[in-house]
């Protein structure tokens, strides 16, 4: 009898405490798993071994998925889940709104490269979490080929950013410094010094802002450039946005509107929609429409990506 109650002992050492580990081992987190033929699944892992992976998704039950078709598994935010639908954070897509910048900062590695009406292009890098830097010209060279007038417009967009309540406030301080390269250029430039106040998290949030006119010659101008901007996530990706501007000069003024929507995916976004312009004073005006198309591409620089 003693000898069956050790090798009863010893059956549950090695067969049952190892099953109820592993059991307590197996990762309960939300994961994102990507597939060769574009879909993407959500849930957690109930197994897995070195061809199946057995994922329990929230809407249609456990399914096996082969790993030789899996692309990436990625953990999942309980916030990123809104009912059934995944919403995927987008840093490079939170940091402005058409051109205008919010009070949000770029993630130190993570940087995008914008093309806005075919001719405007601009990279932007986040140096730290707080601090980001941008560079944009528009290539004139391509126009001028063979006249001897080589004038390369380029612009610089330094940025601090300053969270001063998580997810609800954050102020960001920075320029738009122009200048124009070439020869015979006479190294002159200027732009605007801006703060910005953004409230709301980075899915829905309003940002007003004051800019003052500079250049190397005439110090700050007088009077601010005013901005109020709002930008909705209505859907995972898409989003409405708008971006607006008061500038005086004087007893005339020139207001900016515009509106339009953002189309987000992991690997790129779309702006597009309209803007029109209204100067006020002696003799009222207003511009058409004119549409507005930008395009960018968020990339990734150093470590593991967050």
């Amino acid at each position: 009898m003693k000898n069956f109650r050790l090798f009863f002992v010893l059956a549950i050492s090695l067969f049952v405490l190892p099953q109820l580990k592993s059991q307590e081992a197996v990762d309960t987190s939300l994961v994102r798993i990507e597939t060769t033929d574009g879909n993407e699944y959500i849930g957690t892992i109930v197994s897995q071994d070195d061809q199946v992976i057995q994922l329990k998704t929230q809407t249609i039950g456990i399914i096996s998925i082969q790993k030789s078709i899996v692309v990436s598994v990625e953990r999942v935010k309980k916030a990123e889940i809104r009912g059934h639908e995944y919403w995927f954070e987008n840093p490079y897509a939170t940091t402005r709104y058409f051109f205008n910048p919010s009070g949000y900062g770029l993630p130190a590695g993570e940087g995008y490269y914008q093309n806005a009406w075919i001719l405007l292009n601009q990279v932007s890098f986040g140096i730290t979490d707080n601090i980001s830097l941008g560079v944009g010209t528009v290539p004139t060279f391509l126009f001028t080929l063979g006249s001897g007038d080589n004038y390369i417009p380029i612009w610089f967009t330094p940025k601090v950013s300053i969270p001063v309540k998580k997810d609800k406030v954050n102020v960001g301080v920075g320029a738009l410094y122009l200048t124009v390269l070439g020869e015979g250029a006479d190294g002159g430039g200027g732009g605007i010094l801006y703060g910005v106040s953004t409230f709301g998290p980075k899915d829905k949030n309003l940002s007003l802002g004051l800019g003052w006119g500079f250049s190397n010659e005439g110090g700050l101008g007088e009077r601010p450039t005013i901005s109020v901007s709002y930008i909705r996530r209505s859907k995972p990706k898409w989003a409405f946005l708008t971006e607006n501007y008061f500038i005086s000069a004087g007893d005339d003024a020139l207001v900016i509107l515009s509106g339009g929507a953002r189309y987000m995916a992991k690997k790129i976004s779309i702006d597009f929609g309209g803007m029109t312009f209204i100067i006020t004073g002696g003799d009222q005006d207003i511009v058409p429409i004119i549409p507005w198309l930008s395009l960018t591409v968020p990339f990734h620089v150093g470590g593991k990506k967050r």
